[in-house]
């Protein structure tokens, strides 16, 4: 991490930040409730205060400080021009309270050019909305650090670039996970579609003692077992790869820890346990007691615990108990704890645990790439740039 500029470097390298335009680019992809009466509330503004660290290091030298951030995805649900409802407004409003005088760009993604990464759109970005054109460029984004987009890899190749506090706490901390392991140390994965985690599983397996495998991705690690998995969530294109995942385990001395029970629904939509073996029609939609307990067991005797991925459909009570037991173990085990941001994240927060874990991931995608890989695009960019 030594070779990414840091935002002292930025400072020496333009000789001084009073007067100077510097442009963040920020992750303000917030929560949002849409009100019937069009009102949109910002739920949990937890990426707004994690940047301010960064903004008020850049204020407090004089820099007149421009941040960006996309919002949302204006452009699904068939939308051909961007849906309004997406519009930073709430978020300028917010960021207007926690830092005064700091402007802040409409969303992202209202561009076409962002997610297409596109020279027209980064030489925008450049030269200003007002004509002011930008000094130099700070990403404090990590949970867009995974994408090529324009206002993540763009500006750093004409302009003096450095990475934000928020940025560089995220790279340090995940790169010690990957590049300096404590042992016992273990993962814990979960979520829907287990496609979205088979790259970082198998790096995993290289440098993780054990694996627990919980969500509705355990299921599709069943069919690769032969066991029946009734009408539940699974991908039976990755039984295969699945089944070779268990066997690098295996053959590499790891653990993959699966459920030995499920909680669920049966063929008629009645609440119902299972065992690891679904009948025709049962839907498995959190892990079961007998679970949750042996994997607390895994993460009280770990030095080292990294979590992406609830344990079930947490967002309905009958289903949250897996995902609390999990988050609970992560609040009282003595392992350094790491928390992989998105759904794991919001778990976190519903169960006021997200002050009982060391460190709280802002992003969810990144993480696991930064896990698999050991880089990111935006990381790649900084490297490079212009200084």
């Amino acid at each position: 991490m030594s070779d990414i500029p840091r935002l002292e470097d930025l400072e020496l390298r333009l000789g001084g930040l009073s007067g100077k335009r510097i442009f963040v680019r920020t992750d303000f992809n917030v929560p949002l409730v849409f009100v019937d009466d069009g009102t949109v509330v910002i739920t949990d503004d937890f990426r707004i205060r994690a940047a301010l660290p960064t903004i008020e290091w850049l204020t407090e030298r004089g820099a007149n400080v421009v941040c960006a951030s996309h919002l949302g995805r204006p452009f699904a649900d068939g939308w051909t021009e961007p849906n309004p409802k997406y519009s930073m407004g709430p978020v300028q409003a917010r960021l207007a309270e926690l830092a005064p005088d700091v402007e802040l760009l409409e969303n992202l993604r209202f561009d076409a050019g962002e997610t297409g990464n596109s020279d027209e759109f980064v030489a925008q970005l450049i030269a200003g909305s007002d004509g002011k054109s930008i000094d130099g460029y700070v990403n404090d984004a990590f949970g867009a650090s995974h994408r090529s987009h324009a206002s993540i890899v763009g500006p750093p190749q004409h302009v003096p670039a450095a990475m934000g506090r928020l940025l560089e706490k995220e790279v340090q901390v995940l790169l010690g996970l990957r590049n300096k392991p404590k042992h016992p140390f273990v993962a814990v994965l979960g979520g829907a579609k287990v496609s979205d985690k088979l790259g970082v599983i198998g790096a995993l397996l290289e440098i993780v003692d054990e694996i627990i495998i919980g969500g509705a991705m355990c299921f599709t690690f069943f069919a690769a077992q032969g066991k029946p998995v009734g009408a539940s969530l699974h991908e039976p294109d990755q039984i295969d790869v699945c089944k070779a995942l268990l066997a690098k385990a295996a053959e590499l001395g790891k653990t993959i820890h699966l459920p030995d029970d499920i909680t669920g629904v049966d063929a008629q939509g009645n609440f119902a346990q299972f065992g690891s073996r679904l009948g025709e029609g049962s839907i498995g939609y959190d892990i079961g007691p007998g679970s949750a307990a042996a994997f607390t067991d895994v993460i009280m005797d770990a030095r080292m615990v990294f979590w992406n991925g609830p344990m079930g459909m947490f967002e309905d009570e009958r289903f949250e108990s897996g995902t609390r037991t999990v988050a609970q173990a992560m609040a009282e085990t003595k392992a350094f704890t790491v928390v992989g941001g998105g759904d794991s994240a919001a778990a976190l927060a519903k169960f006021c645990l997200d002050d009982e874990v060391d460190h709280v991931s802002t992003g969810g995608g990144a993480s696991l790439e930064l896990l698999e890989n050991g880089d990111l695009p935006g990381l790649e960019a900084l490297r490079n740039s212009q200084n």
